[in-house]
């Protein structure tokens, strides 16, 4: 039986017993909730209130998710590709959003903007934290630096951490392990007192992987396996001074040691260092009408890699946010902030430091008849290139209950990196923020009860002043770059199934570093994407699911020949079975996936499509 009968098999097999089942479904469904409060807006809105495109990737997902990586679980979404989400796990992983370039989305984490400064992009690694940390997530599409300053030009995505639990303590865990000697395992304490409570958890995994490089074609060598070993400690705390004033300190670490190949057909012992350290405070002052917020957070990043090209990498970012929300009245209200970051390039000889800062305000007005308008402005001022702004305005119109018309016009940037202005290869300070202006347009179904829901999103977006490296040149601003798509979103639920699926199609121009020039495609970036998730509460202690997405044919660079290859299209399949005991205190899961063997850096077509599983328990302890 060849692969795909066997796949096929599967499926009805997985259908036939879904179907054969019948119990409360369990809702997994994203884009259902209408009423869950969004944090990444700054202001506490429901999904009706607000016209911006949000994905929320709810609890249950993520306890569904326990054999994939954050940047897995990631690219699932509609409109983002992380490059390498499902190759060897010690490979950099690129998040493209919306056809954006890498590093032109924001991560947050309990909605603090993440950043690395030591790298070229200054962005967020999302190996950094593992699916067993997260209690939820939050996806803003769409230009946000209104709110968020730098780099927030194509999306957000505001990680939230799991905190303290119920009076008493808990132990909760997960323990894994899987094919390629892959094996995980996760031990936390939660729980609290009156006026605190705390959440601590530590992940360590381990994997030999599969080999970053492929034989040559007839080639009888045996290249050694690129696996990685990884620690993480989480720890944040809750504490409630009053029914008023409440201070929430935390603390994360990060060790990883990634092993890597010497090119698409080298092989090599290559292995680099990561280690992230990150600590801050997040403060909160309520009263009647309005709240005062205090963000801060210290954060360094350390990358140092051993190859025939060894570096060390290492920036510093620390970061104070402060704002202030204000209801002015029911149906109106105010939110004003300042922000400034200081950013330090450790590892260089001069360490260089840069700073910015903002001020930044936004009104909400939100059920007004069937009306709700956000209107946003941004002040920056950058220590190297002076000042520049940024605004936003985002109506949206609940025509009936079922159907939602939502817009956005803004502005967004990224600031030139401390490489850019101060780096060994071509700095240069004189270099001004890539700008960019969005336009977005969509509508939102959704009928019988949120059962059965659809979301359809165009977007445009010009981008000036980009940041590219001419050789032998340098860094230098490039006149533009323009992207446009759309995004299907449908979901469906009935009885004990959840269907969610997505299609996005992505078009644009940038600069080609193979020839030098303004190409009319993207990089990595296919112009067609779809998937589909369907998954069913078989019965009160069992949920099976299956996830299926497909990605077109794109270009990439061929660094040997200099010239622009194009890769064949590819499918992924991941089926998902999990089993609650003990009323529910304890589940046993087994996630079987393909996995993709795929060569970024010289490129001449090669897939390779491979399958991988992993089974383990998860347990809560009271």
């Amino acid at each position: 039986m060849n692969k795909k009968s066997m796949l096929t098999v599967a499926g009805l097999g997985l259908a036939q017993l879904m179907i054969g089942q019948v119990a409360n479904a369990q809702t997994q469904d994203s884009l259902q909730l209408k009423d869950v409060v969004i944090s990444a807006t700054k202001n506490d809105q429901k999904q009706s209130q607000t016209g911006k495109v949000v994905t929320i990737i709810s609890r249950e997902v993520l306890d569904r998710s326990n054999g994939k990586s954050l940047p897995e679980l990631i690219s699932e979404q509609a409109g983002i590709i992380v490059a390498g989400a499902s190759s060897n796990p010690g490979l950099n992983k690129s998040v493209f959003f919306r056809g954006a370039g890498s590093a032109y989305a924001v991560v947050l984490i309990d909605g603090i903007v993440q950043n690395d400064p030591s790298g070229n992009g200054g962005a967020f690694d999302l190996r950094l934290i593992s699916i067993d940390q997260i209690d939820h997530i939050e996806i803003l599409r769409g230009g946000q630096s209104t709110i968020y300053g730098s780099d927030a030009v194509a999306g957000v995505i505001n990680i939230i951490t799991k905190k303290g639990g119920p009076k008493g303590n808990t132990i909760y865990g997960v323990a894994s392990a899987g094919s390629y000697e892959t094996y995980k395992g996760t031990i936390g304490l939660n729980g609290g007192v009156e006026g605190f409570s705390y959440n601590i958890n530590y992940t360590h995994a381990k994997t030999d992987g599969i080999s970053e490089a492929a034989t040559p074609m007839g080639s009888a060598a045996i290249f050694d396996k690129d696996g990685f070993k990884t620690d993480a400690l989480n720890a944040n705390f809750g504490i409630k001074l009053d029914n008023h004033f409440s201070v929430n300190p935390f603390v994360r670490y990060y060790y990883g040691n990634y092993k890597f190949d010497g090119g698409a057909f080298t092989d090599a012992n290559n292995y680099s260092i990561l280690k992230n350290f990150a600590a801050g405070t997040n403060a909160k002052y309520e009263f009647a009408t309005g709240k005062v917020t205090l963000n801060y957070s210290f954060e360094s990043t350390r990358n140092d890699a051993h190859s025939q090209y060894p570096s060390v990498n290492e920036g510093r970012v620390s970061l104070l946010d402060l704002f202030y929300n204000q209801k002015l009245g029911n149906k109106l209200d105010l939110l004003v902030g300042i922000d400034n970051r200081v950013m330090k390039l450790s590892s260089a000889t001069n360490k260089p430091e840069t700073n910015i800062f903002a001020a930044y305000g936004s009104l909400f007005l939100h059920d007004l008849s069937v009306f709700n308008l956000e209107v946003g402005g941004r002040y920056n001022k950058h220590e190297q290139y002076g000042e520049n702004y940024t605004y936003s305005i985002t109506p949206s119109i609940n025509i009936i209950k079922e159907i939602k018309l939502f817009g956005t016009v803004s502005t967004a940037f990224k600031v030139p990196t401390l490489n850019m202005l101060f780096g060994q290869f071509g700095a240069n300070l004189n270099l001004k923020p890539e700008k960019s202006k969005n336009y977005e347009a969509g509508v939102n179904f959704s009928f019988a009860d949120d059962k059965f829901s659809l979301r359809l999103a165009g977007y445009k977006r010009d981008l000036t002043d980009a940041i590219i490296y001419a050789y032998p040149n340098g860094y230098i601003n490039q006149v533009s770059q323009k992207t446009k798509g759309f995004e299907v979103e449908p979901a469906v639920k009935f009885s004990v199934f959840n269907i969610n699926g997505y299609y996005a199609y992505v078009e644009g121009n940038e600069f080609n570093f193979v020839d030098n020039a303004v190409a009319n495609y993207l990089f990595r970036r296919p112009k067609h994407t779809f998937g589909i998730t369907a998954g069913a509460q078989a019965t009160s202690n069992l949920y099976v699911s299956a996830n299926y997405r497909y990605f077109g044919k794109r270009n990439d660079g061929n660094f040997t020949t200099y010239t622009v290859d194009n890769l064949p299209a590819y499918k992924l399949l991941n089926a998902y079975a999990e089993y609650a005991l003990a009323k529910k205190r304890v589940k046993l899961f087994f996630d079987a996936k393909n996995i993709l063997n795929e060569k970024y850096n010289e490129i001449i077509g090669y897939n390779s499509l491979g399958f991988n599983f992993n089974t383990g328990v998860i347990f809560n302890i009271h």
